[in-house]
């Protein structure tokens, strides 16, 4: 084989690898650009509607805490004591509150509260919720957001509507049918 035939095997080589990273490279951004224009379809709920959903989750979280906690701590005679977070009235409690958020929102993607009121929490970067994303949303981020009380008030002025917990989390509660 002759020197002009290989240079020419190995151009023709090249360019077939060019052509299969550009083809590659287009269907990426195609991916890329469909959930993007997916996410953007949403409306996006705002603070005071998730705010509702919120004091509704409270008060079911407060009712399980009153139908099934306190009466099993009664009645096996254990201290009700609630002066100290680490008392076991507490530390259960504080086991309900955080269990209700991630197991709902994993399972159903909204808990009670938002189910009433027609919204969902989904994702940024993936289709499904993830456990990881869910944990680290439900309990690291709320647990920042619920000791500095007004970093939820940022939720009304993010363009995605988030509070740090969504930012950490990359997910955002949005309205369930469009309107």
């Amino acid at each position: 084989m002759s020197t002009d035939q290989v240079d020419i095997e190995k151009e023709n080589e090249t360019s077939n690898i060019q052509e299969e990273v550009h083809s590659i490279e287009e269907s990426t951004v195609s991916v890329n650009q469909d959930n993007v224009d997916h996410v953007k379809d949403y409306k996006y709920a705002g603070f005071w509607m998730r705010f509702w959903a919120y004091l509704l989750d409270i008060i079911v979280i407060g009712s399980i805490n009153r139908i099934l906690v306190y009466p099993i701590f009664r009645l096996f005679d254990l201290p009700m004591d609630e002066n100290s977070i680490f008392t076991p009235v507490s530390i259960m409690t504080a086991i309900i509150f955080y269990a209700y958020f991630v197991l709902m929102t994993k399972y159903f993607g909204q808990t009670l509260g938002k189910m009433a009121f027609g919204l969902k929490v989904i994702s940024l970067k993936e289709s499904k919720l993830n456990w990881s994303t869910i944990v680290f949303r439900e309990w690291i981020g709320r647990f920042i957001s619920g000791t500095v009380l007004i970093l939820y008030i940022i939720i009304g002025f993010l363009p995605k509507k988030q509070g740090i917990h969504d930012l950490f989390a990359d997910t955002t509660v949005i309205h369930e049918r469009p309107s």
